[in-house]
């Protein structure tokens, strides 16, 4: 079994979905499921059979949280330090193409949010990242070719 490694927040957000699904979501459900038996025949009773549904797939995604939360690993970013790139670092860098600066989190595959700055571990930029320090030069493989970044800081929050 596989530790999915996350930061606190992370974990909170998967919690919050996971007590929105039980205690809304599969009330509503159950709730629309009873009102399509209501209306008799459930064999071409659509409204029926799309009420089961989402409550196939509501069940399926509390599953998949449920044994997301049971193999996580929560790792406290805020208790980290140091100028080394590791999981939960904050990193500016700059594009050495455009001389765009950037800056990036990185973070547990589920948080992964890139419009909102948050990479992946597993994304290429940070498997690229890992382990460097500020003054160092990166090359990343990227869908639209080669890359190089420079990493001007690092910070943990």
């Amino acid at each position: 079994m596989n530790k999915i490694p996350m930061t606190a927040e992370g974990y909170a957000a998967l919690e919050n979905e996971l007590k929105r699904l039980k205690s809304v979501e599969r009330p509503r459900i159950i709730q629309a499921i009873a009102e399509a038996r209501a209306h008799g025949d459930l064999s071409e009773n659509a409204e029926y059979h799309a009420a089961k549904e989402q409550q196939g797939l509501n069940e399926a995604r509390v599953a998949e949280i449920e044994d997301k939360l049971g193999r996580a690993e929560v790792i406290d970013t805020s208790k980290l330090a140091g100028d080394t790139v590791t999981f939960g670092a904050t990193v500016k860098l700059l594009d050495e193409d455009t001389e765009e600066e950037r800056v990036y989190r990185i973070v547990g595959d589920l948080e992964a949010d890139v419009k909102a700055g948050k990479i992946s571990i597993s994304s290429p930029i940070a498997r690229a990242l890992i382990g460097k320090k500020p003054g160092d030069v990166v090359e990343v493989a990227a869908p639209g070719g080669a890359r190089g970044y420079e990493i001007l800081e690092v910070r943990f929050q």
